[in-house]
């Protein structure tokens, strides 16, 4: 059955970007699987629309949009390669997609010109680059997918700000005349059906507006004080953990694991458990960080657990992505460590495709990102929502701009339990200029993130309120 007529349907389409690079240093290591990041070059696009049709357009209307994501090195790309060449394929990737946007003739709805950007014209980008790089390593989807998600962003930003309206807002059906069975496409036996579907069904009809922040304890953070060794910054911000704890509150701890190492997991589990417990903090997770290749790795060091500190295994709330990224090479059969916790995917959650390819090996969550695309999150949530998955956003320790989406897709997605939030841990001086606008969101207060200053259009920015000055575009296209 056809859908009736959308009253206010816009269709603009890409015609300018500018990318900027933002390079920040971190005031602590963050250690990420085998590798560990001292600092990251920030992703900041602009990008211009223009609609000449559509109700509520006169003319040929314009508007701006911006998104922001930290480039993470370390964690799209995994390898021994050197990492000045990793980052600088990333930076071209940026440079590269950047040119692409303004020659892509799609027009339409956000969901509609960003997911056929993503089928298409990325894969030509990053096919393009490998070319290029014959014999070396190839550059991962993910990084293609990283370097897209600030384009995709700031389209969604752009559509909202030309109608006038929040982002959210323009995911039902005053601005969508197809339903989601133009995306996705239900697992297999189940009674799932997309028929009739906007992402606003999946959304949470009151967003919230403050969230649960949970705090990352990374694989070289200090948890007690024999853990310091002098070469802690003297910055005014905690250090230790159970200074964190009492500083902001917090009642999360999202606690990264090595994944090669069960006994090294199993102590830093149990010293985490036994400093929250102490110090009020409810609730753990547990990130092994892609390493681990057998179950039977996970579900020890959970036996173990129980068995040693039972009260710590009942606040551990979930497990996040053991095992390797490639879902089709590792199509590990999951469901003896999803019987003992929720388990997560997160790094092979690239899109809702591979969502259902996880929940058919047993995993039971899904952990949203939008540094993987707004529309590629915003469709996952669908999918996962429809078939009774839970959902956690989760951080890739996003400052400045990058925040802002972040906050808002957990606001909307109805998570197991608030945000991951840890830019304020890593680098809280970049995000300064932001803060002074959104105080609520670059600092936990009683263990949560307040997101009650965002408002107006898009992604509720508030950019004309925020002093800070961008450096020249490294590419500026259209």
């Amino acid at each position: 059955m056809p859908l009736p007529p959308v009253a206010e349907r816009v269709l603009p389409r890409v015609v300018a970007t500018e990318v900027y690079f933002l390079p920040i240093s971190t005031r602590l290591p963050l250690k990420f699987g085998a590798e560990t990041v001292t600092s990251v070059t920030c992703a900041r696009v602009r990008l211009r629309v223009e609609a000449a049709r559509g109700a509520g357009v006169s003319g040929n209307a314009r508007a701006e949009g911006w998104g922001e994501t930290p480039l993470s090195v370390q964690w799209v790309w995994p390898s021994r390669v050197a990492y000045e060449e990793r980052h600088e394929c990333f930076l071209e990737l940026c440079r590269r997609i950047a040119a692409c946007w303004p020659s892509f003739r799609a027009e339409g709805h956000p969901l509609e010109t960003g997911h056929a950007f993503l089928e298409g014209p990325l894969h030509d980008v990053l096919n393009g680059l490998n070319r290029e790089r014959a014999g070396r390593e190839l550059v991962p989807w993910l990084a293609a997918l990283v370097a897209a998600s600030a384009f995709d962003l700031a389209l969604h930003d752009a559509y909202a700000n030309l109608v006038g309206e929040s982002v959210y807002d323009t995911y039902g059906p005053r601005h969508l005349d197809f339903d989601l069975r133009r995306f996705l496409e239900p697992a297999e036996g189940s009674d799932v059906s997309f028929d009739g579907k906007r992402p606003a069904d999946y959304l949470a009809r009151k967003p919230l507006t403050s969230l649960v922040a949970w705090h990352l304890v990374g694989g070289r953070d200090a948890v007690e004080p024999e853990d310091l060794d002098g070469t802690e910054p003297l910055d005014g911000y905690p250090t230790l953990l159970r200074d964190w704890i009492r500083t902001d509150g917090l009642i999360g701890l999202k606690v990264k694991l090595r994944g090669d190492d069960a006994a090294w997991d199993l102590d830093r589990l149990l010293r985490v458990a036994r400093i929250a417990r102490e110090e009020g903090a409810r609730w753990l997770s547990a990130d092994f960080n892609c390493t681990v290749h057998e179950p039977e790795y996970v579900n020890g060091v959970l036996d173990r657990l129980r068995a040693t500190d039972p009260a710590a295994f009942d606040c551990l709330l979930y497990v996040e992505q053991p095992f390797p990224y490639e879902l089709e090479s590792h199509p590990i059969d999951v469901r003896t460590v999803a019987a003992r916790k929720l388990l997560f995917l997160d790094e092979s959650a690239h899109d809702w495709k591979l969502v259902r390819r996880g929940r058919s090996l047993g995993w039971t969550g899904v952990a949203l990102k939008t540094c993987k695309t707004q529309t590629g999150a915003i469709l996952s949530l669908c999918w996962a929502k429809a078939h009774g998955m839970s959902l956690m956003v989760q951080d890739l320790t996003n400052p400045r701009l990058a925040q802002i989406p972040h906050v808002l897709l957990a606001a909307h997605a109805e998570t197991l339990l608030g945000v991951e939030t840890n830019a304020m841990q890593f680098y809280p001086e970049a995000s300064r200029a932001e803060a002074e606008v959104h105080p609520g969101l670059y600092r936990r207060r009683e263990g949560r993130v307040d997101l009650s200053s965002i408002r107006g259009t898009g992604f509720g920015y508030r950019l004309d309120e925020i002093r800070t000055e961008l450096p020249k575009p490294a590419a500026a296209c259209g």
